[in-house]
């Protein structure tokens, strides 16, 4: 057999042709990432990486599957994928019967759809809400009749579908509530609370419910909700990236720039105000070369960690109370 994926439906593939012993190949984008990549293999699949994107990846693997007479296996436009995706509603509500909203990320539609018919069938009156990275809204253009771009890198890379399915469609377009689009700040927002407050790694398509329940807060307030996770394939380093970055959002972590004097004890100024401060210093730089400043000066960036946002702005005020002129990086 034969299929191409983002990621998740080229796991579930691998993992049940080995169970068959099915010999299985995986066309997968071109940038895919190597977590994901490597899962697969560990299934026993063949993996080929090929295609800027999933339709370009799919044709390729078409075309393949074509010449060695291979069975292709579609991500998410096929009856029984969507079946199968949708079991995820059963047991949902099997755990939580009171649930009154589903948001679920959206790629080609299969998980949305399958959770759609599900769930409406169990309990009619439920919500079912898709969420879409702002970068690729494919499925949000063709039900809501916009031509919103689809471009860029975004971190819910399993969600960047460009065109989705014909039997997905028909079926969002009959039973699924609404779609919301979430930015790549607010994926980034999400993932972090999740590893930070529920202990829980998920890539960036699947924090993309959280997100948008955090870009509308009021409107999901007081309801009980049931957000899909839909995938933990995240590389480390990407990962990491996404913590800093967050700490810094929340004054946590924040570069400082000062115009100095190049002369000896002037740092050991602007480290005994940080010192007393309790600010932590993460890095220090002096920049002699590529700068403007005249040439007895030098640019002096130093990373601090902070507990918090008080405590970031409580430092930056002793410092310029020292007579120390600092600027905020980014600010």
């Amino acid at each position: 057999m034969i299929a191409a994926s983002a990621g998740n439906h080229a796991q579930g593939v691998a993992y049940h042709a080995s169970r068959l012993s099915i010999p299985a190949t995986i066309f997968v984008p071109v940038g895919t990432p190597t977590v994901k990549i490597e899962n697969t293999r560990r299934h026993g699949a063949t993996v080929i990486e090929g295609g800027a994107t999933l339709e370009e990846a799919a044709s390729l693997a078409v075309d393949h599957g074509r010449k060695e007479r291979l069975t292709f296996i579609h991500p998410y436009d096929d009856p029984l994928i969507i079946a199968g995706q949708g079991t995820i509603a059963l047991e949902m509500l099997a755990a939580v019967p009171d649930l009154d909203v589903l948001l679920v990320p959206i790629g080609g539609g299969g998980l949305v759809s399958g959770m759609a018919v599900a769930a409406k069938t169990l309990k009619p009156g439920i919500e079912v809400i898709g969420v879409q990275a702002t970068l690729y809204p494919s499925m949000f253009n063709l039900i809501k009749g916009q031509h919103l771009p689809m471009r860029g890198d975004t971190l819910a890379e399993g969600i960047a579908v460009k065109a989705p399915g014909l039997i997905t469609s028909a079926i969002v377009r009959a039973l699924v509530d609404d779609i919301v689009l979430v930015t790549e700040q607010q994926i980034e927002q999400a993932l972090s609370l999740l590893i930070t407050i529920e202990k829980t790694v998920t890539e960036g398509a699947g924090a993309a419910g959280l997100a948008a329940v955090l870009a509308n807060q009021e409107r999901f307030k007081g309801r009980a909700l049931g957000l899909v996770l839909s995938g933990g394939n995240i590389d480390t380093r990407l990962l990491s990236s996404v913590l800093t970055r967050q700490l810094a959002r929340e004054g946590r972590l924040t570069q400082l720039r000062f115009d100095i004097v190049d002369r000896p004890g002037q740092l050991a100024a602007v480290v005994a105000v940080l010192s007393k401060t309790g600010a932590n210093i993460v890095e220090v730089s002096h920049q002699r070369i590529f700068t403007d400043l005249p040439a007895k000066a030098v640019l002096l960036e130093v990373v601090i960690e902070t507990r918090d946002r008080s405590h970031l702005d409580s430092t930056i005020a002793a410092l310029r109370a020292a007579s120390i002129h600092v600027d905020v990086g980014g600010h």
